[in-house]
This record gives structure tokens, C-alpha cells and sequence, in this order.
């Protein structure tokens, strides 16, 4: 009996005892489970390296020029009113872009509406590149080697809708227009926007954003973002509008080999 009193003496006093504690080696404690769950989230859905600290896409078709063959549809849209008026302001810009690296080839159809773009009427093209050769159908009338046939056959997504600064990795992963992607996020002061910029006073605000990449391709697949802006000018147009504008881009069929051609007409 006097052994074991002696004994849980001793245990106690050497619990009282100051001793070094080394934290080497030990897990890094999560601040909280919600940000334990986060973490997990984020690392098991990391692209791969060089991609799993962020991205840069100033021009969002950035990098396509390395891939064989695509299609992308890009969209800027503007519905609103002329600045400090009620009168209705409105303005469309589509395009489809498909290229061809072997065969150096490059086409774009574009249709555009509304008095901002700069016209009373909509207006539509076609344009062909064959390797230094440039092709232009507007109205039934066919240009070719000319600067308007280079330019429009050269139109880029970037140039219309712009795109992003920095984007880092968001936790996702999906499957869009058939391609393995990770999810981005990207802040309101990371936008590129060429066609859109606030006036005096005036406010440019993001209101929702998606951006999906592919790490494979290095490039992004999808990228969504919807503004409303205040006292802007959309297409360097000299009067400011108000209103809320829808910015598109879809990229499809990565690896296609599009056969692509001197436009009817030419």
C-alpha cells in the first residue's frame, strides 16, 4: 500500500514539473471545422501544378494558338438606358470563332445590334484566314488582302469581352462543352474589360462570375460574368449609359479538325 501511495506521488510531482514541449512534427490545428472542411475541399480538388497557385488571362483566348483545333462562342450584351435619361440604350456583339492550326486556317462569323455599336441597322460578317491570306464577305461583297479583311479574320474574343488578370483556384471540378475543368475565382479588380469603362462618377460592379480551365489545354473553357454599370461607356461610344451587361465565352470542341475554307462568295 505504501508502494503504490509512493508511487502515485511521485507521478504527480513530475506532472508538476515544467518540461519542453516540442510542436515539431505536429499537425497545424484548423482555426475551425468549417475551415477544416474547406481545406480539405480545396486540396483535393487542386489543379495541377503550375496551375494550383493562379492564372492569368488578360486576353481570355490567351494561349489558344498551342491548341490544334476549336470552337468558341463569345458574347457581350448591354441592355439599359442612355445616362440621366429614360431613353432605352441596347447593344449586341456576337461572335463564333473556329481555327485550324495544321492547316493555319481561321474563321469568324460575327452579328452585332444596336445603336452603341455605332449603326441603325444590324450588321453581319464573315471572315477567312489561310495562312497569310485574308478574307472578308460583308453585304453579298467579298474583300480579300485587304487591312478590314486581316483585321476581321484576326478578331479575338479578348478584344471584345477582354479578361482576367489573376484567378486562383476555387475547390471545383466539372465537365463543361466536354472537357475536364477546374473552377477559378477572380476579383472585381482583376476584370479586363476593353469595351466597358466608368465615367466620372461612374461604377463598373460585378454582380456574378464563373471561370472554368483546362489544365490539359491551358485554357479557359468557360468564363461568365454579369455588370451593372452606372455612368459608363460601352464601345467608346461618346454618350454614358446605365444598365446591366452579360459577358460570354464558350470554348468547344478542343482537338477538332475543322475544315475550313475560302468563304462562298470570294
Amino acid at each position: 500500500m505504501h508502494r503504490i501511495l509512493l508511487a502515485v506521488f511521485l507521478l504527480a510531482l513530475a506532472a508538476c514539473e515544467p518540461r519542453t514541449i516540442s510542436y515539431e512534427g505536429l499537425p497545424t490545428v484548423a482555426p475551425s471545422i468549417d475551415e477544416l472542411a474547406t481545406a480539405v475541399v480545396l486540396t483535393q480538388n487542386a489543379p495541377p501544378p503550375p496551375y494550383n497557385t493562379e492564372i492569368r488571362f488578360p486576353q481570355i483566348d490567351d494561349h489558344l494558338e498551342d491548341v490544334s483545333g476549336w470552337r468558341y462562342v463569345v458574347r457581350l450584351e448591354f441592355n439599359g438606358v442612355f445616362a440621366r435619361t429614360t431613353r432605352p440604350a441596347q447593344a449586341t456583339a456576337n461572335a463564333e470563332v473556329e481555327f485550324n492550326q495544321l492547316g493555319s486556317a481561321r474563321r469568324v462569323v460575327v452579328n452585332t445590334s444596336g445603336e452603341l455599336i455605332g449603326q441603325t441597322a444590324d450588321n453581319a460578317y464573315e471572315a477567312v484566314r489561310l495562312g497569310p491570306d485574308a478574307f472578308l464577305v460583308r453585304g453579298d461583297v467579298c474583300q480579300s488582302g485587304s487591312d478590314a479583311a486581316a483585321l476581321a479574320a484576326d478578331l479575338r474574343a479578348g478584344t471584345l469581352i477582354g479578361g482576367i488578370e489573376r484567378a486562383v483556384p476555387g475547390g471545383r471540378q466539372a465537365t463543361i462543352n466536354g472537357t475536364p475543368v477546374y473552377g477559378y475565382t477572380f476579383a472585381e479588380t482583376d476584370l479586363v474589360l476593353p469595351a466597358i469603362r466608368a465615367g466620372d462618377g461612374g461604377t463598373v460592379t460585378m454582380t456574378s462570375s464563373e471561370l472554368w480551365f483546362s489544365a490539359e489545354h491551358n485554357a479557359v473553357v468557360r468564363f461568365w460574368v454579369n455588370l451593372e454599370v452606372q455612368n459608363a461607356f460601352i464601345f467608346d461610344r461618346q454618350l454614358p449609359v446605365d444598365g446591366s451587361v452579360i459577358l460570354r465565352y464558350d470554348l468547344y470542341d478542343i482537338g477538332a479538325d475543322y475544315n475550313i475554307t475560302v468563304p462562298f462568295g470570294c
